[in-house]
């Protein structure tokens, strides 16, 4: 039996620090992934995990809604738009290039399965320089970006409130109690007949969207505004057996793919 073909970008960074001992320094670059718990939660699922990092999705991801067609699902986390919009050809040379972000509104309409995660990336990011206000793919989601640092950081960790059916796809086998969180994005949902909030934060967080469903044209949408890794999502998330169920019932409803 084939396996579902979804297409994970972002969740890498690099890392540049300077260390001072004394009177002498010196520096160090490390490079970092931050998709392994969910890579490991696919491993043996109905899914196959394209897992494109950062640093090689601004020439790597497509550039045809073509190629595009060979993925069901889209995950774009903790990764900006600058990414896809400036690649080397139009940063570096100055020349007319296909816009990705249409392309990704596109191919949704047209039927594929597009997810947002949260991070400092994603949405509007910290500083406002995830940059996805106002963008084709903004217009594929359930949910709108705000003009500035959305980031809605909570220490104290908060547990999300499930307010979706029990026996909705994504929820079905996960119960009311799951692990602390802490952080997301702050988004702002949209009116339209189509959108479900299946999670949000608690009330005295300020009850903001957690988890949004939506379609665009024939696709599937979906937002998670928290991380899929540390650090709004800690190891006892991680490693709740809920975590895998989580991610291979989202991406089931939004391939459409039989349980």
């Amino acid at each position: 039996m084939s396996r579902t073909e979804v297409l994970l970008v972002g969740e890498s960074w690099v890392t540049a620090a300077t260390h001072y001992k004394g009177f002498d320094s010196f520096s160090s670059v490390t490079f970092h992934k931050g998709a392994e718990p969910l890579v490991e939660a696919l491993r043996d699922s109905d899914f196959a995990l394209t897992y494109m990092p950062s640093h090689e999705a601004s020439e790597g991801f497509p550039f045809t809604i073509e190629e595009l067609r060979k993925y069901r699902a889209i995950i774009l986390s903790d990764v900006g738009a600058n990414t896809l919009l400036l690649p080397p050809s139009v940063w570096l040379h100055g020349k007319p290039t296909p816009n990705r972000l249409k392309l990704i509104r596109d191919w949704t309409h047209e039927g594929g399965g597009l997810l947002m995660i949260g991070g400092y990336m994603t949405f509007q990011g910290i500083d406002a320089r995830g940059h996805w206000r106002r963008t084709p793919v903004e217009d594929a989601l359930p949910v709108t970006c705000l003009p500035y640092d959305d980031r809605l950081e909570v220490p104290e960790g908060f547990r999300p409130a499930i307010i979706g059916a029990a026996d909705h796809p994504i929820l079905r086998g996960l119960g009311t109690e799951w692990p602390l969180l802490l952080g997301a994005n702050e988004v702002v949902l949209r009116d339209r007949p189509d959108v479900h909030v299946l999670a949000r934060l608690p009330v005295d967080q300020g009850g903001h969207p957690l988890l949004v469903t939506g379609e665009y044209g024939a696709g599937h949408t979906l937002a998670w505004t928290s991380d899929i890794g540390p650090h709004w999502l800690p190891e006892d998330f991680v490693r709740w057996p809920g975590y895998a169920t989580l991610w291979r019932n989202a991406l089931a409803w939004a391939t459409r793919t039989p349980a």
